[in-house]
């Protein structure tokens, strides 16, 4: 196992175990009065709470005759993926609260997962391994870039910070348990499945994420070319955080990838010294003062 991934070996998977947005209504158009942005984080968030459940089947299905690191960073990444998952869902709710209706998108998310579970578990494990570099990109680019939050709904834009951090941490579980149910198998058949599956994965995402996107902006009643050419021009050209994910994606498909090739622990170090995270050594939790 230790020749085979790169994850750093003094990384502690901690739970920084906060809650958001509770105490005041969150605004319909939260990230700065704009539906356009406040629709690529909403169709965002709206798959979370069943994704992340995903996830964790997909990784714990593979925990047996894991080395004993492993097992202990599937655990802690369980965690941290539970309390992704209730915050979540408590912020779509409150976008619900706000006047979206969002059960129908939240069937296809599930729709989606039924589809992948009648498939073999590895290729549930390949698709949790992609969709986890998503999120790891993501949440890279929301700390290092933090323009993408700038007017945002102060308390929304905390609960992003603080899963994009999280979400750095655990990035590379998924591929160290996908390099332990692989192991038996040759170099080639291993990057073949793991390609093809990226490939699926991304063309799925990135249609299903624009078709909820757009849904929500229609319940804005924005519609036609423009809902379609303003919500592009977010996404993709500026702030663009679309176009920053292509580098980091076409690097998963090179010889010999592993999420922690980029060791940006520096953010969420960052993240934890804004929001003031206190490390209790005993209980090893990571908590906001």
């Amino acid at each position: 196992m230790a020749s085979a991934t790169v994850t750093p070996a003094d990384l502690v998977i901690s739970l920084r175990d906060r809650r958001f947005g509770r105490e005041d209504q969150t605004p319909r158009h939260w990230h700065g009065g704009d539906p356009y942005a406040t629709a690529f984080y909403n169709a965002l968030s709206i798959t979370f709470p069943k994704g992340e459940a995903f996830f964790v089947d997909s990784v714990r299905a593979f925990r047996q005759g894991a080395p004993k690191r492993l097992v202990e960073d599937i655990k802690n990444f369980v965690t941290q993926e539970a309390m992704h998952s209730r915050e979540h869902v408590a912020f779509n709710n409150r976008a619900a609260d706000a006047g979206y209706k969002i059960d129908h998108l939240e069937a296809k998310v599930q729709e989606r997962i039924d589809l992948v579970g009648q498939k073999p578990k590895i290729v549930s494990l390949a698709a949790t391994m992609a969709l986890e570099h998503f999120t790891a990109i993501l949440a890279h680019e929301l700390l290092a870039n933090p323009k993408h939050l700038d007017g945002a709904d102060e308390a929304t834009a905390e609960l992003w910070r603080w899963h994009a951090s999280e979400e750095i941490e655990h990035k590379g579980v998924a591929y160290d348990t996908w390099l332990h149910a692989t192991q038996g198998w040759r170099r080639g058949k291993r990057w073949k499945v793991k390609s093809l599956v990226m490939l699926d994965v991304t063309a799925k995402f990135l249609w299903h994420r624009w078709e909820g996107m757009l849904e929500l902006l229609r319940q804005d009643g924005i519609t036609g070319a423009k809902a379609k050419w303003r919500m592009f021009k977010y996404a993709v050209l500026s702030p663009g955080m679309v176009r920053a994910w292509v580098g980091p994606w076409v690097k998963y498909f090179l010889p010999g990838f592993h999420p922690w090739d980029e060791d940006d622990r520096h953010l969420i170090r960052d993240y934890d010294a804004a929001v003031g995270t206190k490390f209790d050594s005993e209980k090893k939790v990571r908590r906001a003062a």
